[in-house]
């Protein structure tokens, strides 16, 4: 595929300058396109979460839901723990703290009183949108906003996170039949145009995991994404949970699934999507499954005891108190009802988020460290 150097874009000439000596990998561009500091995705001075105007919304956008059915279970695992206070919700990439609003909403009686809510992002949109979501909260003292690479001190309780492993830095892998090899955007002959290739890579950590996770063994075209970081950013935001709950919501699959499928990156771009993650950087989102198989496994290494990662529809199934739910909106008028009502269709039907995206829960207790 072959794409043409955009010289009002700023990030493309850097990006030219950057291809001009070298191919670029698909990670590199995407850590790039989301993250420099000046130009990238998530540095706008607007929000890119949303409907109209907007590139992509989440569970959070549809309604209250999700916070809830979060809420309820935050609530049973506090009991379980035997009511500390304070009880801490950390949640790292919490964007416009939407989540924690609904939490924090959701909550009463001593448990409310317990709960201590911090917010963490380095998106500065998100962030300003944060203070207006969390006002009585962050007023009351009872929710903060960290900053990015704070030292969060030790606690119990959880920590939570809704479409962050996603957004990680991820590299394309696929199997050619011989050999193994990642992606890449190279430079036309030193011109303004560049494409995608493909070009043997030297990662043994993930070829391993591939070739390991590979269910029927490997055929052509098998692939899969591999994000370096995730060890990393997954001990930074579990290190201060001393006991208590990790919590993840994302899209994504079992590592044998995501091979066989050949994963790849995603671009986001005003509610449409496809596979041109190498257009126009710095303006669309840029995104890749979850490896949930990886995901377990480094959380089991970290001490936890991680459930099986199942469907979101199945989650709220098994989790929301929804005949409770239902009692309630009895007394709503119907519009209200009705919106209640199409907001758990949403999280839970098949053709809607219901079995798109997928919760990885798993318990920390001193016993399994």
């Amino acid at each position: 595929m072959v794409a043409k150097i955009d010289s009002a874009n700023q990030l493309s000439a850097i990006i030219e300058q950057m291809l001009s000596k070298a191919p670029l990998s698909a990670s590199d561009y995407m850590s790039l396109a989301l993250y420099h500091p000046e130009h990238g995705y998530y540095r706008q001075s607007e929000l890119p979460w949303g409907f109209d105007g907007k590139d992509y919304f989440t569970a959070l956008d549809l309604g209250p839901l999700l916070g809830e059915t979060i809420a309820y279970m935050l609530h049973n695992i506090w009991l379980d723990l035997g009511c500390p206070c304070p009880f801490t919700i950390f949640e790292p990439g919490a964007g416009r703290g939407w989540l924690g609003r609904d939490i924090l909403t959701a909550i009463s009686g001593d448990f409310a009183k317990s709960v201590q809510y911090i917010h963490c992002d380095d998106c500065p949109a998100a962030g300003r949108e944060a203070i207006v979501a969390l006002k009585p909260w962050l007023k009351s003292g009872q929710a903060r906003l960290a900053i990015q690479g704070e030292d969060i001190e030790p606690f119990v309780g959880a920590v939570i996170s809704n479409e962050l492993f996603d957004a990680l830095p991820a590299q394309p892998w696929r199997w050619d039949g011989a050999r193994w090899e990642r992606e890449v955007l190279v430079s036309l002959n030193g011109d303004i145009q560049y494409c995608t290739a493909w070009e043997k890579g030297e990662s043994l950590e993930a070829i391993k995991w591939f070739s390991q996770h590979a269910e029927g063994g490997l055929q052509p075209e098998d692939g899969s994404v591999w994000v370096d970081s995730m060890p990393e950013v997954l001990t930074d935001i579990c290190r201060p949970l001393k006991k208590g709950l990790f919590l993840t919501i994302d899209y994504g699959d079992s590592a044998g699934r995501l091979i066989a499928k050949g994963a790849s990156l995603r671009r986001y771009c005003q509610h449409k999507v496809d596979g041109k993650w190498w257009e126009n950087p710095g303006k669309s989102d840029l995104t890749a499954d979850v490896d949930f198989t990886r995901l377990a496994y480094l959380l089991e290494c970290q001490g936890f005891m991680p459930k099986k990662t199942v469907s979101l529809g199945r989650w709220i199934s098994n989790n929301a108190p929804i005949v409770e739910w239902e009692k309630q909106w009895q007394g709503l008028p119907q519009a209200e009802r009705a919106k209640r009502s199409h907001n758990l269709l949403q999280l839970t039907m098949p053709n809607a988020m219901g079995e798109r995206f997928k919760v990885l829960q798993a318990v920390k207790t001193p016993g399994n460290q």
